[in-house]
């Protein structure tokens, strides 16, 4: 795997049955979608991905069937965070053995720790990980916005990365400054609105739901990010814009993005949009509503409709 990672990863959903089982035919058409899209690497068990939901045989089912199906075409990143030290190592040497690329942690959630409980808990886990790691910041569900001394020291004892979910832009400015000369170190947005902001103040690269959807508008925007063309950039971001305007504000659900993106795809014929309980998908009014907002999206394969 080609350092520091870069590009549109993302956070794939976890296709489900009505059972909650695998949706395996689902998968497969939703993982030949992003990557005819153009990603450059595909996230399992994230939030979007509902892991924290899911037993540990769909986990590791997932990993399994995606790595398969993916065939080395582009990184895959497994999330393995969890409450149990030995849960998330689970994950971890399973992960490696069925051949992901690299994995993904962030803070165990429940219990509130400090920096320093952090820092320790890194200097666990990592020397156990078999995988490259990167660091991943999402405060809304671990109740810990690393700072940037955790994140220095999560770099010395070998990730390769931050996913930075914090909505903090300044923060991220400051990541992106701080390893500015490190050249195996990715600094990579987990809001989807800061892709063009991170890339052109040389970050690397977005963990973006919404490319579930639209591959190939977010692999544009990212490009068009690098090349600073500011009026691609400033098209393309109105188009994401809109899908957060739209799709992303649909009842009052704090899930409701990965409801959307859910529906979203199966109204595309990819895959199913069951969910993982507590989680749960629109109701028929709110599906019609998606069903409307796609077919207005003046969205085409390479570029926008005019």
């Amino acid at each position: 795997m080609t350092l520091p990672l870069r590009g549109v990863i993302p956070p794939m959903i976890t296709p489900l049955l009505e059972n909650l089982e695998l949706d395996t035919v689902g998968l497969e058409r939703l993982i030949e979608h992003l990557i005819k899209g153009g990603v450059h690497g595909i996230f399992l068990l994230g939030t979007n991905g509902e892991g924290p939901s899911l037993d540990y045989r769909i986990r590791k089912q997932l990993v399994a069937e995606t790595c398969k199906i993916v065939a080395h075409r582009v990184p895959v990143l497994v999330g393995i965070t969890d409450t149990s030290l030995a849960c998330s190592l689970e994950m971890a040497n399973y992960s490696k053995q069925v051949g992901a690329d690299m994995l993904v942690l962030a803070p165990p959630y429940y219990f509130p720790i400090s920096q320093a409980e952090m820092v320790r808990y890194l200097e666990i886990i990592v020397p156990q990980l078999e995988l490259p790691f990167l660091l991943y910041d999402i405060p809304s569900c671990t109740n810990l916005h690393l700072n940037l001394s955790t994140i220095k020291r999560a770099a010395q004892l070998g990730a390769i990365g931050v996913k930075d979910s914090s909505g903090d832009l300044g923060a991220l400015y400051s990541i992106i400054e701080a390893f500015k000369d490190d050249g195996n170190f990715s600094v990579i947005a987990g809001a989807e609105l800061f892709l063009s902001d991170v890339v052109m103040h040389g970050g690397h690269g977005v963990v973006a739901g919404g490319a579930n959807i639209f591959p190939r508008l977010f692999v544009d925007l990212y490009e068009a990010s690098v090349r600073k063309d500011l009026g691609q950039v400033a098209r393309l971001r109105q188009k994401i814009l809109q899908i957060h305007a739209t799709l992303y504000n649909l009842g009052d659900s704090s899930t409701r993005s990965i409801m959307a993106i859910k529906g979203s795809l199966s109204l595309l014929g990819i895959c199913s949009d069951y969910m993982a309980p507590p989680l749960h998908a629109f109701e028929a009014k709110d599906r019609q509503r998606i069903s409307d907002y796609l077919a207005g999206f003046e969205w085409v394969e390479g570029g926008i409709r005019h």
